[in-house]
């Protein structure tokens, strides 16, 4: 364990804070309309892998006659990978 200060939670949460607030200070609030496209945007990061995977489960159950075999799978899959995209694209910004 170091004993740096650059390494302390606190710290890195307290500088974090900051800029953010200095950020907000610097340019304010987003528009109406920028946030309803941030909206829009998320909701296709999470729904376009799951829609895909439900597509591509599908096809594979078609193409090999197993029912609903590779469907639920497939769309799981997506869901998850959407999922997980959207989450990075929140805490990216």
């Amino acid at each position: 364990m170091s004993d740096a200060p650059e390494d302390d939670p606190l710290i890195v949460e307290t500088r974090l804070r900051r800029d953010r607030r200095d950020r907000w200070l610097r340019e304010g609030d987003m528009s109406i309309g920028r946030r309803l496209a941030q909206i829009g945007v998320l909701g296709w990061i999470f729904v376009a892998p799951t829609l895909i995977g439900l597509f591509s489960g599908r096809w594979l159950d078609a193409h090999f006659a197993t029912g609903l075999f590779w469907t639920a799978p497939c769309m799981l899959l997506g869901l998850c990978l959407g999922g997980w995209t959207a989450w990075n694209w929140m805490n990216a910004r």
